[in-house]
């Protein structure tokens, strides 16, 4: 990483300080290669920035003797590796993501008329170039700011979440109100299975490979993904060749879908509006709270006092991406006892639970102690994409699902730009606490949800009573 890249940043005096931690390494021997992790592209480009960093401050980022000694003061090179990559993910994310803010809702509202499949290529060569521009970086050496020429590439394709708007757009056009629910916690699945298999093989990968095979199969996989959607998916609505994609017309229908509270008479008039925004509202922040917490995970772990080194964190990683599997089973087993609402409460007591003990989390029992708690964790964001898609009519799904995505970006951007500001502002007093003030946001779409539900029990049995 050039000097340039990190004195942006950095304050001089801790730049002037970098040759003491060369001597402090030298002090301590051979430098050895980090001891990161790698759990998918997204933390392997922390991971990578993290080395990167290092190098460039001198830091050893080995397990030094405040790993094995609580009592030794920590580096503070370590704590200016951490806020530096916590620095620089922040950079990434809010450029890539404030891009495609402006860009989903194009794409999301056009598939209302061009058909899904464009939604579903697109954005993955869009993915496939961002791979691209990042192996030049490692191949060449060149400054990290030219990662955000990568994000910039694939934003303005739609990034994920536009894929995301495709896939969950798809699932509401091929099933019905019951099954609705089932089937979105499916495609929800379907990303934690894919994750915890990266997050197997990926640690080990890494520290074995470094870092530019990982995304040579990242490039791969995303060009793979691509080919099949055109190739075998078949197209669930019927095209409409003169359907342009640069237009007002597809933002518009974003606002008169949240203005009128869409076609549907379900609810009716005002009320039906302010749940279609009240539960945009619970989906925004519970999955501000995942994207910000997540990217956490990593850094928190990488350093004292749990020093994890590739092998715990891909565990960690993966048991956290079992959790979506483990809500899929819960939900399907709750849904035969239990409304969706309730469901979704047990889903956000369980990430409350967890987010505690990763608070307090000092040992690497206490760690998977919280993962383990968090077993329910994905079973609250079906539910509200799915109580949201029940909302709209069948010809708004791609409007509804373009407008979910956005939210989705912002909840990247925001929960990037909170969560990765304040726990290198909280380093000093509280380590943990970015976990504890992510339990508390939860406590607000769990009180909303569960208002909502009351209210709807209440108004069924009056109407009931009425006839």
């Amino acid at each position: 990483m050039d000097e340039s890249d990190t004195a942006a940043i950095l304050p001089g005096d801790v730049l002037s300080a970098t040759s003491t931690g060369d001597q402090m390494s030298n002090s301590i021997g051979h430098k050895d290669e980090p001891d990161v992790p790698t759990t998918g592209s997204a933390p392997l480009s922390t991971q990578y920035l993290w080395d990167r960093i290092s190098e460039d401050l001198g830091y050893n980022g080995t397990k030094r003797s405040e790993c094995s000694n609580g009592s030794v003061t920590p580096d503070p090179l370590q704590k200016e590796v951490e806020t530096l990559t916590a620095h620089w993910n922040l950079y990434i994310s809010l450029v890539g993501f404030s891009v495609g803010l402006l860009v989903v809702p194009f794409l999301g509202s056009w598939s209302d008329l061009a058909g899904r499949r464009p939604v579903l290529i697109l954005p993955n060569l869009g993915l496939a170039l961002q791979a691209v521009v990042y192996l030049v970086v490692m191949y060449l050496k060149l400054p990290v700011v030219y990662f955000l020429v990568g994000r910039v590439l694939s934003g303005l394709s739609g990034d994920f979440n536009a894929i995301l708007a495709g896939c969950f757009a798809y699932v509401a056009d091929t099933s019905d109100r019951r099954s609705r629910t089932f089937r979105v916690a499916v495609l929800e699945a379907c990303l934690g299975l894919s994750g915890m298999l990266a997050s197997i093989i990926g640690g080990q990968w890494r520290r074995a490979q470094g870092y530019i095979n990982p995304f040579w199969l990242v490039l791969a996989t995303n060009l793979a993904a691509a080919l099949y959607a055109y190739l075998f998916v078949r197209e669930s609505v019927l095209p409409d060749p003169s359907a342009k994609l640069l237009t007002t017309r597809h933002h518009k229908a974003v606002w008169h879908l949240y203005s009128t509270g869409g076609s549907s008479s379900e609810g009716g008039g005002r009320f039906h509006r302010c749940k279609l925004w009240l539960y945009t509202l619970c989906f925004f922040l519970v999955v501000t709270v995942h994207f910000g917490s997540r990217e956490l995970y990593v850094l928190y772990e990488l350093s004292s006092p749990l020093c994890w080194g590739p092998a715990l964190i891909g565990y960690g990683s993966a048991a956290q991406h079992l959790a979506y599997l483990s809500s899929l089973l819960g939900l399907k087993i709750m849904q035969r006892c239990l409304e969706d609402s309730w469901v979704a409460l047990v889903g956000l007591a369980s990430n409350i639970t967890g987010l505690v003990v990763f608070t307090v989390a000092d040992t690497t029992q206490l760690m998977f102690t919280g993962y383990g708690l968090c077993f329910l964790f994905m079973a609250a964001t079906p539910v509200l994409r799915s109580k949201l898609s029940k909302l709209v009519d069948p010809s708004e799904q791609g409007t509804l699902f373009a407008s979910v995505a956005c939210v989705e970006s912002l909840c990247f951007l925001v929960g990037s730009g909170v969560f990765n500001s304040l726990y290198p502002a909280t380093l000093h007093f509280m380590k943990g606490f970015p976990f504890l003030f992510a339990a508390i946001i939860l406590f607000i779409p769990a009180g909303i949800i569960g208002t909502l539900q009351c209210l709807d029990q209440r108004r069924d049995h009056r109407e009931s009573t009425t006839s």
